[in-house]
């Protein structure tokens, strides 16, 4: 029985216009059912700048991989993501194991045979780094530009490296219909008897590894590499195993063997050298294990505190987004139905009648009239005394009152109560949440949060940020919103969860996240509701399952001060009360839950006191009543807009 082809298979790609070949023969390799491949692109930051000074440089690689989906074949998934570090090889391997990869496959442009330093040392550094630290095989291929694939010679002389060529050759020429030519190499002169012996060696190796479709041919040579290279001028792809590392003599070393890379430079046919991973040894392993093991705790607890910092500042760069990435509404559309996945967009509203029209009007004629990106829209109003719930389903919209919604538990005041509920009333796999008081509302909204989530599958939660103007006296003035972020929110983050201390926007009404997380996630009632998530989320799948992107610029209504205040207050209640579950200790003998606000006036002095708590949901996977509707639900929306 033959081993499987890759699952996950890994591309670095430094020039997406000549990423065609890599990625066709990525594609080639890998396992027709389940499997994906990932376009990488690597932002090398220098050292003494911070890593954050990457996320520019991310966002353009980013939009220069999307070109590498043009090259891949009909059915083929892909999914590019650019990771951010000091060198690219140390980028390589930590996307590699981050991904789980099964296989790295490496474009190598080369050298001029008559130099004598791509004789001695042709592969690059970067890729001499990722063959010896590599979590996964490694596929290093020189690139000739082939376009048709006819017959595929394998050099074998057995071992492990030569099974993984065999392997990868036989897929290769099945997917082209191409001729397989497994090739050996025997010294000139020998007796019929023991070339007899080398023929059968040969057929058992291959009918071992890849069956009978196989030409099989033994050739007598006394210069191998002559031989080789003759034969691959009769080929389309010449695939190979490694061999043991050689030195060069020059201080430098043969990564795959002298052999390979020596063939790989000279040929004029693609070609393609293989090494498998080897395993982690028992002793090694037990070593490692060991010295782990004798860590103090004070030690690590010390060296994690030392890596926040650089930890943020790789996440900043990394998962920083730009909504311009994601303005193809038609090639997103098209990367959510091959991942079988539908999406709702939730509204919440209240008292919102002068915006909720032209939003609704716009997220339905764009995305579920244009192309069907959103299966579901759903407003969740909060008891509007306007005519919010009238306009919203003027236009098309699904309507429903949070108050009316799982009634046996009754209902609070408040947005993260609307949020909490409309997890009961959607059923999309993808829940994107936008604000309605928004006066420049446009697609980008949703889109913009959705689309982190739809082409990075680690990705879990995806908030948006924007330049925030504040209109003080009708007039627009730039820099002037955000004021509880700024003054609240930010220095709590920074000083108690440094962790989330990257984001730009932590209380943003645009968010994005997986209904497998955002069910098993507790429910602020009111404002709290959005710094609790982060909290929440960072703590349940950390920092890397979180992203972020630029929706540009934003006007809304602003409230005035007290009601900033009010919002504070509450915001306070939340970090203090996550500070002391986390921490399992009790910070205040009582946390107060009253705000006094004092009133003045000609000859008016008072103190008016109010509650201000925002209560808790539970995770909505704890209701029964939640749990029975999405068994009941089938797969994929049955009901579209207005239904």
């Amino acid at each position: 029985m033959t081993e499987p082809l890759p699952i996950r298979i890994v591309i670095p790609v430094a020039n997406p216009t000549t990423a065609e070949e890599l990625v066709r023969l990525g594609a080639d390799l890998l396992e027709p059912r389940g499997g994906e491949l990932t376009a990488l692109g690597i932002v090398e930051v220098p050292e003494g700048m911070p890593l954050s000074e990457g996320a520019t440089r991310a966002r353009h690689a980013r939009r220069l991989l999307q070109r590498v989906l043009d090259f891949v074949p009909q059915g083929t998934p892909i999914h590019p993501i650019v990771r951010i570090g000091r060198r690219a090889a140390e980028g390589i391997v930590e996307a590699a194991a981050e991904l789980d990869a099964d296989l790295i496959v490496f474009g190598w442009g080369g050298k001029s045979p008559a130099s004598r330093e791509a004789l001695a040392a042709p592969f690059s550094n970067t890729i001499d780094v990722v063959i010896r630290e590599a979590p996964c095989d490694v596929a290093v291929v020189k690139q000739r530009g082939v376009r048709e694939v006819k017959r595929v010679v394998v050099p074998v002389r057995g071992g492990p490296h030569a099974e993984l060529a065999l392997r990868f050759a036989d897929a290769i020429a099945r997917r082209h219909g191409a001729t397989l030519v497994a090739l050996h190499i025997v010294p000139p002169g020998i007796t019929l008897a023991v070339r007899a012996q080398a023929e059968r060696a040969l057929q058992s190796f291959v009918r071992q590894h890849v069956g009978n479709d196989t030409e099989m041919l033994v050739r007598e040579a006394s210069n191998v590499r002559a031989a080789i290279l003759r034969e691959a001028e009769r080929s389309d792809v010449v695939v190979m195993g490694a061999a043991a590392p050689t030195s060069a003599g020059d201080g430098s070393t043969h990564s795959l063997g002298a052999m390979p890379e020596a063939i790989a430079t000279r040929s004029k046919t693609t070609v393609v050298v293989v090494k498998t991973h080897e395993a982690i040894g028992r002793q090694t392993f037990e070593q490692l294990a060991s010295r782990a093991e004798t860590l103090a705790a004070a030690d690590r607890a010390a060296e994690e505190s030392r890596a926040v910092p650089a930890r943020v500042e790789r996440w900043f760069g990394e998962s920083n987004f730009h909504h311009a990435e994601f303005a193809d509404l038609r090639r997103l559309t098209q990367l959510k139905e091959k991942q079988g996945v539908t999406v709702s967009l939730v509204l919440p509203t209240l008292n919102e009648e002068e915006t909720i029209g032209p939003i609704v009007r716009r997220a339905i004629r764009e995305m579920v009239g244009r192309v069907p990106l959103l299966d579901e829209v759903l407003v969740i109003d909060s008891a509007s005394t306007d005519r919010t719930r009238e306009i919203a389903e003027a236009e098309g919209a699904r309507v429903v009152q949070h108050h009316e919604i799982l009634t046996r538990y009754g209902a609070f005041r408040g947005k993260g109560e609307a949020l909490w509920k409309s997890l009961y009333e959607t059923s999309g796999d993808l829940v994107v949440w936008a604000d309605t008081d928004v006066r420049n509302w446009h697609p980008r909204m949703v889109y913009g949060t959705l689309g982190p989530l739809l082409h990075e599958p680690r990705l879990q939660y995806v908030k948006g940020y924007y330049q925030r103007p504040i209109v003080q006296a009708g007039i627009i003035r730039e820099g002037g919103g955000g004021r509880v972020t700024e003054l609240v929110a930010r220095p709590l983050l920074n000083l108690f969860f440094p962790e989330l201390s990257g984001f730009i926007q932590p209380l943003a009404g645009e968010y994005a996240g997986r209904r497998t997380l955002l069910e098993q996630l507790p429910f602020f009632t009111g404002y709290a509701v959005e710094i609790g998530h982060l909290i929440d989320i960072a703590e349940r799948v950390g920092l890397e399952g979180l992203g972020q992107v630029d929706l540009e610029r934003r006007v809304h209504r602003n409230q005035e001060l007290e009601g900033l205040s009010r919002m504070s207050f509450v915001i306070l209640q939340a970090v203090m009360k996550r500070l002391e579950e986390r921490r399992k200790v009790r910070l205040f003998a009582e946390l107060g839950s009253t705000m006094k606000l004092p009133r003045s006036g000609r000859g008016r002095l008072s103190l008016e006191v109010m509650e201000l708590a925002d209560l808790e949901r539970p995770p909505m996977v704890r209701i029964p009543e939640y749990l029975e509707r999405r068994h009941a639900v089938p797969t994929g929306l049955d009901a579209l807009v207005g239904s």
